[in-house]
């Protein structure tokens, strides 16, 4: 985790979202309305997945951050999480490859401690080969929450104050922004969260500052490229001020 670069706050593209983060949600209840184990919903996740990286790239997002597993779900059952990391080696095996061919970069947010030694090493092979890809940068938030995160920079900043490294007078919110997981990259203009849900379930809170949320009715496994579209269109009827008079819209 770097806290080297100072965040970046505000797009630099003025005719879409920059960056685009997803909470998703509905794998479960996709699952259940077909009569079907949630492991097939969170397989189909998967699939959904893919399709949405590409349409990221074909729609000129820069950034697209995933909610892939939250620090909460370990109160889930444990067959549960066998099948969800289950899908995250296969994921990572079976794509890897593609996501380096096609220019993507991987980035890992998120509590790496307590992971099993295998996971580890998969999220540090996926960064480590994408590293210097530049056409479309996927930050995957797993194990990830974000008031886990804010705490362990406010942490890390007391610690500094404590060694007579900083001034406690000097904190403010752009220090404690360059302590968060991923200070270089740019918050996300528009949060998207599917199934109907209308909360953003300790995701990005710091972060979503200033994003644009849009939660759609479509459980993830039926979320496409055209759902993308639609939801970028929403944020591009919006107008954006960042807190001032002065309007910024998304078109």
């Amino acid at each position: 985790m770097s806290n080297a670069t100072a965040p970046a706050t505000k797009p630099d593209r003025a005719d879409g979202p920059s960056h685009v983060a997803i909470i998703m949600d509905g794998n479960g209840r996709w699952a259940a309305a077909r009569g079907l184990p949630r492991a097939e919903g969170h397989r189909r996740g998967v699939e959904a997945l893919r399709r949405v990286v590409r349409a990221a790239h074909e729609l000129g997002i820069r950034y697209l951050t995933i909610f892939s597993f939250s620090s909460e779900n370990w109160s889930r059952p444990a067959t549960e999480i066998g099948d969800l990391f289950g899908l995250l080696r296969r994921f990572i095996r079976n794509d890897l490859a593609s996501l380096h061919r096609d220019g993507v970069r991987v980035r890992v947010i998120g509590e790496r401690s307590g992971l099993e030694s295998d996971i580890c090493a998969l999220l540090n092979e996926a960064e480590e080969l994408t590293g210097n890809n530049t056409k479309l940068t996927l930050v995957v938030a797993f194990n990830y929450g974000s008031r886990q995160e804010i705490a362990q920079a406010a942490q890390r900043l007391a610690r500094e104050v404590a060694e007579g490294k900083r001034d406690a007078a000097s904190i403010d919110a752009d220090t404690l922004g360059r302590y968060l997981d991923a200070p270089d990259i740019p918050d996300p203009d528009l949060i998207i969260r599917t199934s109907g849900e209308q909360r953003l379930s300790n995701f990005l809170m710091w972060q979503a500052a200033y994003s644009e949320l849009v939660f759609v009715p479509v459980h993830w496994p039926d979320f496409d490229k055209a759902a993308l579209s639609d939801a970028i269109a929403e944020y591009a009827r919006r107008e954006r001020r960042f807190g001032g008079l002065a309007a910024k819209t998304g078109s």
